[in-house]
């Protein structure tokens, strides 16, 4: 009778389970990246335009933003207490 070594087993279990599912993996990003290829193709996405006139920040929007900061800053050092 042959004698079986269990570690040489086990090692090969090992490898075969890691080859099935790194040979799974490979396939599923595969079919992934085809999909997203004919998707891609078929159904464009809808880009909105870009505005031709550049939007600034105006003097308006700056003192919203201070005062939108100044008001969070109070009411976090109020609750703060």
């Amino acid at each position: 009778m042959a004698e079986v070594n269990n570690v040489v087993e086990a090692l090969k279990f090992m490898a075969l389970g890691m080859g099935v599912v790194f040979l799974f993996l490979y396939i599923l990003v595969v079919l992934v990246k085809v999909q997203a290829a004919l998707i891609a193709k078929y159904f464009p996405e809808n880009t909105p335009k870009i505005p031709t006139t550049p939007v600034g920040n105006t003097v308006e929007d700056e003192n919203r933003r201070v005062a939108a900061i100044i008001a969070a800053v109070s009411e976090f050092r109020k609750n703060k207490s």
